[in-house]
Formats: structure tokens, C-alpha cells, sequence
């Protein structure tokens, strides 16, 4: 288990039995573009095979903010399901929330994460995440 916790109190964990699947499903199912109407069995599963991340608030323990990472824990890994829920935006949670993925999976020797965003490209490329360099190199199967 991982856990860190920033000057204002915001504890980040990678505790599974600390996140709230409920409100993480709530979260994407109801509100985030790239998982909307997404089943509460089928984020449980999601959830159980990847590291999750929870942010939760220093006054309650409340939580505030998701992220998952796809891995191998050795050569890759795949962002996903970053969610910060809106009253608590504004507080620069997903820069850190996003820095702490990537540091911890570079614990593990993780050297290549991707991620797919429409709208964060500016928090991401803040902590080091380009474009794809070799669109020509990657393929993909989309059988959404």
C-alpha cells in the first residue's frame, strides 16, 4: 500500500478497501465522458485488477478524487479513470494526483504510461506526458 499526503492535509492511498466504489461508479458512470452509463460490476472489476487511487479530504476522509492504472508493475502502464469530483476542483488535485501515479509506478521501473484525455492535455503535459510521438508505431483495437 502506498499512501502520501500533501501540506493541506489531502491524503492520496492506494488502500483498495479505501475506495468508495460506489461513488467512484456514481463519478463515471454519471459524469465522466469516457465511461458514461459504465455498470457498477464492470468498474469493480476494472478496479480490482489495477492499482486504484483514492484522494480523500482532510476534514472527514471523505473521497474526492479516483485515478487507475492498467500494469504490469515492470515496463508499462495505462492511466485511466482519473476523476476528481467537481467541488473539489480548482485545488490542483489532479496535477497531484496524476504526479503521484506516475512516481509510483516508476518505483516499480514503469518507463512508458499512456493515457487518453479530450480536455486535460495541459495537466498532463505539466508532469511530462507528450503526445504520441510514432502515430505510425501505434495500433489500436476498439471494439467499443
Amino acid at each position: 500500500m502506498h499512501t502520501l499526503t500533501r501540506a493541506d492535509g489531502y491524503l492520496l492511498s492506494t488502500a483498495p478497501e479505501r475506495l468508495d466504489l460506489d461513488l467512484v461508479h456514481h463519478w463515471l458512470s454519471t459524469d465522466a465522458y469516457w465511461a458514461r452509463g459504465r455498470d457498477r460490476a464492470t468498474v469493480e472489476r476494472a478496479f480490482a485488477g489495477s492499482i486504484g487511487f483514492g484522494v480523500y479530504r482532510p476534514e472527514d476522509g471523505r473521497q474526492v478524487a479516483v485515478a487507475r492504472a492498467v500494469t504490469d508493475r515492470a515496463t508499462f502502464a495505462w492511466l485511466c479513470d482519473v476523476y476528481i469530483e467537481p467541488a473539489a476542483r480548482g485545488r490542483g488535485l489532479g496535477t497531484w494526483l496524476t504526479g503521484a501515479v506516475r512516481d509510483h509506478l516508476a518505483e516499480f521501473g514503469v518507463r512508458r504510461i499512456l493515457l487518453a484525455t479530450r480536455d486535460a492535455h495541459d495537466v498532463y503535459a505539466k508532469l511530462g506526458f507528450d503526445p504520441l510521438a510514432r502515430p505510425d508505431l501505434w495500433m489500436q483495437l476498439d471494439n467499443r
